[in-house]
Parts: structure tokens; C-alpha cells; sequence
């Protein structure tokens, strides 16, 4: 349906209700439509970065786990553990944001981070990555 049609439904004709019908579903669509633009942003905050490759390892203690290795394991990609101990992974453009920040920092290990982003499921759409 597009506007055009939306201007007719809203004259509310008398037709039998199909103008409201109209209405209703323009009104479902455009909330479907929308939705997605509101999606909600989470942050994590002070959180263990680490290589996917390393992340059952180093579970029990994600601050020993050193950049040196993080970067050597850097195909794997990223991701954190949340507080309540799952793991979550970083989306590719993510890996590559978490990626530059290592490389940049002169920390050896404790690889902590604040993270902003989309969680779909088990992955982060990151907006935002600040090593510690």
C-alpha cells in the first residue's frame, strides 16, 4: 500500500469497513517496516576480549590470555565472555574493529573492553569497541 492509497482509506468512505481495513494494515506494515530502525543497542562494559580459537581455554581465566596470542589467533575472530558466562562473538566487521584496537594498545594481556553493539543470538554487531 502506499500513501496514495493511505490518503483514500483515511476518507473512511461508507464501504463496509474495508477503508478501516485499509488503515489497519498500512498501520501494521509501517510498524513492521519501522521496527527495525529502533533496534536496541546493548553495552558491555569492562568485558575479557579473546580470540574464538582460545575462548574455552582461557575461560576459567580470560585476563591471563595475552594480545600476543590473541593476535596470532586473530582468523578465529573475537568475542567476550558476559557475565553470566556466555560466550559472545564479534560479526566481521567487529573482528576487524577489535582487530585495530590490539594492534594500537600496549598492553600485553588483560584485554579488557567496552562494547556497544546489536546482539543477534550468540553474535554482536559492534558499533563500538574501546580497549581498556
Amino acid at each position: 500500500m502506499v500513501l496514495g492509497d493511505f490518503l483514500e482509506a483515511v476518507k473512511f468512505k461508507s464501504d463496509g469497513g474495508k477503508s478501516m481495513r485499509k488503515v489497519a494494515a498500512f498501520l501494521v506494515l509501517a510498524g513492521l517496516a519501522i521496527g527495525p530502525a529502533f533496534a536496541a543497542s546493548e553495552t558491555f562494559s569492562d568485558v575479557s576480549v579473546i580470540d574464538v580459537s582460545c575462548s574455552k581455554k582461557a575461560a576459567a581465566d580470560p585476563d591471563s590470555h595475552t594480545k600476543a596470542c590473541a593476535l596470532a589467533c586473530s582468523a578465529s575472530g573475537y568475542g567476550f565472555y558476559t557475565k553470566d558466562k556466555n560466550f559472545v562473538k564479534f560479526d566481521a566487521e567487529g573482528n576487524k574493529k577489535v582487530l585495530e584496537a590490539l594492534r594500537a594498545s600496549d598492553k600485553k594481556d588483560h584485554l579488557r573492553a567496552d562494547i556497544t553493539g546489536e546482539l543477534k543470538g550468540e553474535t554482536i554487531s559492534v558499533t563500538s569497541i574501546h580497549l581498556r
